[in-house]
This record gives C-alpha cells, structure tokens and sequence, in this order.
C-alpha cells in the first residue's frame, strides 16, 4: 500500500530546476538507511548506491527527477507586483489565479493582465501578487533570483485517487524510494538516481548516466492518460495498471527491456498497460543515449491535468508500478 506520509513529505519541500537543495536533502535522509553510498555529482543529482548480491552483477539505474516547474523573478514593479519567467513549461491558462509559494514562505496570487484574452496568456502577461503595497515592500520580501513553485498539495477524491502538486515528478521518486525499502535481494549493481534539471531539458540524467554506464536502465515518471474528455487518443487510463513505456517523442525504449517488464509484470500479477505518449519525454532518453548507451525502458504512473495544481493519479497505479520495480531489482540480468 502506497505511504501517503512519505509521498506528502516529498510534495512540501520546493525545489525548481537548479534549486533542488530542499528535496535532495528529504530523500537522503529517506533512503540512507537502505543503500550503501550516496553521493551528489557537480550538477545536483543525488546519487545512491546499492552492492548486487550477484557475483555477476549488472549496472543497473533507476532514475526519477527531484526538480518541477516554477518561476523566477526578474523584475519588481514600482506597484509590487512581481514580473517572472518560467522554469520548465508552465500552462498559463491552467495556473493563472492559483497560488504561488516562494522558498521563504511567502505566497502569491499568479495573475494575468486583465484585459489579455485566454489565447493570448504568456509570460510577458503573467505576474505574481504577494500583497506588496509598492516596491520597497515588495522588495523585503523577495528579491530577484527568486523561485516560487505551484502551491503544493495533496488531496484524497474518490476511489483512492489523490490530486496536487508536485506529481511529476515526486510520485516518481516516491516510487524508487518504496522499492528501495521493499526489496529483499538487490541482485544488481543498482543506483538510484534522483535528478536535477529534468524539466528545463533532461540536463541532470546526461551526465549522472555518463558517469555511471549502466547496462540496464528504467526512468520512472508520469505520463498522460487518454480517458479525460476531450483528450488526444491514448491507451492508458487511470486505475489501469504501471504503464510500461513503449516509446515518446524522444526515446523509442528497447524492446529486451519494453519485454522483461511485462513478463515481469505477467508473471507476478501486477496489473499493467502500454504507453505510446506522442508528445513529452523523460530521463530515459539521457539513460539510454549516454556514453555507450544502456538497454533502457521506462515504467509511468498514469496522471491527468499534468503541469497544473491538480495533478491527479490512482493509488492502484502507483501501487503496480512499486511492485514492478521491485521485481525489477530482484532480478538477475543476463
């Protein structure tokens, strides 16, 4: 069963690419008692280290991304109003008038100009409003450089479906996580790999692979569904299973790989589908192409409303994709 205490401890701690201090540390602090190093690479990645039991033990790597979407102030009206760029690919439509919460605590109103159309919202319409009566107000409480993140929550709907943010991607490293804690014979070289800077390009994945080479790799992250009304046509639902990546826009995963996780699946009744996302990408792409590339797949926990303040999953997914990745860690590669 899914531990909503640890996956509610990961939404609160905010953490934009290149600023993923605050989580990094919860997540070493999660799983130091489970591996055997851990260390930080020169881009932020943390990087943790589990000895195979297998006298032949293969490199393998699981990587999910710490960083997510946000904004950052680059310049302070004379009224206090805040003017920002985006980290990563906010939806302007989908985040206008919600709440912003910068590192400090401080929370604003994210705000478009009013007489701009809904066609027309993009980052030179956009502002956020802390409540600053000016600009000498509003400069005691922010300065530029400064980041502020979706306010995060996360709130139980119906039939074991929660919505908030960040899903993406800290239901991914909640995943690792729980295999990591729910293995009972790491067979393989194994390293978990939480990565900085995947939202503004997979930037953390390329070097943390390079440095590592592994011979297998599986990247866990979210993906979008196809049961929303009006969404794009897509094989995977809510409530349907792990979906075992087939491909995306930007890594066609290996078959060896797209094969042993579904027979992984098969063979210990965990309830599975099959992704083809047309448009998105993930760290596999990083995983598999890096140095002498490594045979690489990705399992994605199904989510509506991704990039918004709801993003919304089913606790049976996360649950299958936890058992898979265990299987996963408990078996031998040839």
């Amino acid at each position: 069963m899914a531990d909503l205490k640890l996956i509610n401890k990961l939404f609160h701690a905010p953490s934009i690419g290149g600023r993923e201090a605050k989580i990094r540390g919860i997540i070493t602090e999660i799983i130091r008692p489970y591996v055997d190093d851990i260390k930080v690479d020169n881009m932020g990645n943390l990087i943790a280290f589990k000895k195979g039991s297998s006298p032949n033990a293969k490199k393998l790597m699981f990587g999910a991304h710490m960083d997510e979407i946000g904004f950052m102030v680059i310049f302070i009206e004379d009224n206090g109003y805040l003017r920002v760029t985006p980290v990563g690919g906010i939806n302007w439509y989908a985040t206008s008038y919600t709440l912003a919460l910068f590192e400090n605590g401080i929370r604003g109103v994210i705000a478009i100009d009013a007489k701009t159309n809904v066609a027309d919202y993009k980052p030179s319409v956009a502002y956020i409003d802390i409540g600053a009566k000016n600009k000498k107000d509003a400069e005691k409480k922010v300065k530029i450089g400064d980041f502020a993140i979706l306010d995060p929550s996360l709130t139980r709907l119906g039939n074991r479906r929660y919505a908030g943010h960040p899903m993406d991607d800290r239901i991914g490293c909640a995943v690792m996580l729980e295999a990591c804690m729910k293995m009972k014979d790491c067979v393989n070289d194994t390293y978990f790999v939480f990565t900085a800077q995947e939202e503004v390009g997979i930037r953390g994945a390329k070097p943390a692979t390079h440095a590592i080479m592994p011979d297998y790799s599986v990247a866990f992250d979210v993906t979008r569904t196809g049961d929303t009304i009006g969404a794009a046509p897509m094989a995977v639902k809510l409530g349907d299973g792990a979906a075992i990546k087939i491909k995306d826009s930007s890594v066609i995963c290996d078959v060896i790989m797209v094969e042993k996780l579904k027979n992984l699946a098969k063979e210990n009744k965990i309830k599975y589908q099959l992704e083809i996302l047309e448009t998105g990408g993930t760290d596999a792409t990083a995983m598999q192409m890096e140095g002498s590339g490594s045979i690489a797949g990705a399992v994605s926990i199904p989510t509506r409303y991704i990039h918004t303040c709801y993003e919304t999953i089913d606790l049976g997914d996360y649950d299958a994709c936890v058992d898979l990745a265990v299987k996963v860690l408990e078996y031998e590669f040839n």
